[in-house]
């Protein structure tokens, strides 16, 4: 997983509430688990004309130019502006791959869904929890400038906007050291690989029944 510690990029508003997984990325395209290769289906159902399959060439599939996520203004955004209750649906994994394939690091709203919320931290995605008036601040001004931009801290956890105004957030202590330092849970297990090496030691001696014969 990659660190997140300052990213700084176009804003797109995804003004509508309660967008869920399916939303974000639609069922059929869950068959595997690579985490990589779902950004070109990301918001898929409202992104292209017509219906999507899995492996199917998306660069020969008709495009919904009323979508904001084809549109040029908002071409290879990073930020993701969103109304209340981001992500509720399905706990699917997938929603948060997708995201983070496309190219957005970081998302705005002011409420989310457990699951989701949980599972952006684990793919490197950083969800913000911001005041409902902010983000509809936030949306107004992106509207009115073309090319609007934010820079996200996490290290000093406060939002820069293009004016030097500043905005606060809160973020868990674990799991800002985990996204400042790249680690979803396999890395943090590794990194207890010793202590692990030992105790598997100890116990092969105090239970060696658990372990099947060399051969």
């Amino acid at each position: 997983m990659n660190k997140f510690i300052i990213e700084k990029g176009l804003v797109m508003p995804l003004d509508r509430a309660n967008v869920d997984t399916d939303f974000i990325i639609p069922k059929q395209f869950l068959k595997s688990i690579k985490r990589t290769g779902f950004g070109v289906n990301l918001f898929d159902e409202h992104r292209y004309l017509d219906k999507g399959k899995p492996d199917s060439d998306n660069s020969k599939r008709p495009l919904n130019t009323d979508f904001v996520l084809n549109q040029p203004r908002y071409k290879d955004s990073r930020v993701l502006l969103a109304r209340e209750n981001f992500g509720c649906g399905s706990s699917r994994e997938h929603a948060p791959w997708a995201l983070e394939d496309y190219g957005f690091k970081a998302i705005l709203a002011p409420s989310y869904a457990d699951i989701f919320y949980n599972n952006c931290f684990k793919n490197g995605l950083l969800p913000i929890v911001l005041d409902k008036s902010v983000i509809a601040g936030l949306f107004v001004e992106v509207e009115e400038n073309e090319g609007y931009q934010l820079e996200v801290d996490l290290s000093e956890q406060v939002i820069k906007k293009p004016n030097g105004e500043t905005i606060a957030f809160e973020v868990d202590g674990f799991r800002k050291h985990c996204l400042l330092n790249g680690l979803d849970d396999i890395a943090l297990t590794l990194e207890s690989s010793e202590d692990i090496g030992h105790f598997e030691a100890s116990w092969r001696i105090k239970a060696p029944w658990y372990f099947p014969a060399s051969t």
